[in-house]
């Protein structure tokens, strides 16, 4: 059974990439309001906008791009899966940003870097040594 006004082809690929996302029909709050904007008689009369909400994330699309209540919608479908994959690649992306940091903080610091370091407070105590002796100087 066919939902949207569009080729077999796209509504496929559609439903594969929820099915994917594990994103479920029945998971999806549906509403139709009236658009806004430029349309004038259809738009004021008919209530082509669609509004989406994806109840497990929350997530919540409106789509009002096209005259046809079909097609927005299959447009607000194709919002909500962008917004849902966008949503998890960042977990990921955390997740890996997480283990890389804790793998660079075990790492050990080469020689090199460990010399230059050790100058480095070698030449601060030293000026902080000549401090204190300017001050029992003038004492």
């Amino acid at each position: 059974m066919r939902l949207f006004s569009i080729s077999q082809l796209k509504e496929q690929a559609l439903r594969g990439k929820m099915q994917e996302l594990n994103i479920r029909e029945k998971d999806i709050e549906e509403h139709f309001v009236r658009s806004s904007g430029k349309g004038g008689q259809h738009v004021n009369k008919t209530s082509t906008c669609v509004y989406l909400k994806h109840i497990p994330t929350g997530i919540e699309v409106k789509c009002q791009q096209e005259r046809s209540q079909a097609l927005n919608r299959y447009q607000a479908r194709i919002l909500l899966v962008e917004k849902i994959e966008e949503m998890t690649k960042n977990k990921e992306r955390e997740k890996i940003q997480r283990l890389e940091k804790k793998r660079r903080q075990k790492r050990k610091r080469p020689q090199k870097v460990k010399e230059k370091i050790l100058e480095a407070k070698a030449k601060i105590s030293a000026k902080k040594k000549m401090r204190t002796f300017r001050y029992k100087d003038n004492e």
